[in-house]
């Protein structure tokens, strides 16, 4: 699956969506990989992150402790910034077929 052997965060290429909902990083990713019919890579570690495509996944930032939300979900790859728009859209989609409301911070984005 994506980013066998990475464990670090981040990629080159990465755009981020926004969740306003209070929820904590292993509820994010356990949704996550529901609606991109995944799995949670590297649970226990300090990057987690589902895979969402050849080279590409999604990493979720969580408020600093006391902060209210957003939370955000970082599209990541390591191939070009066509990928993560691709993957960000389909992953936007999915999350608001289960309720959720996604935003991208970019001006036009989404």
């Amino acid at each position: 699956m994506t980013g066998i052997g990475r464990d670090t965060a981040g990629g080159p290429f990465v755009l981020p969506l926004v969740v306003d909902i209070a929820v904590s990083k292993l509820d994010a990713l356990d949704v996550i990989a529901f609606v991109c019919d995944g799995a949670v890579e590297h649970a226990g570690t300090a990057y987690p992150r589902v895979g969402l495509a050849a080279n590409a996944w999604a990493e979720v930032e969580i408020p600093k402790f006391g902060d209210p939300p957003p939370l955000v979900i970082d599209v990541c790859t390591d191939a070009s910034l066509a990928l993560p728009r691709a993957e960000r859209d389909r992953l936007a989609a999915g999350l608001e077929r289960v309720g959720w409301a996604v935003r991208s911070p970019e001006p036009g984005g989404l």
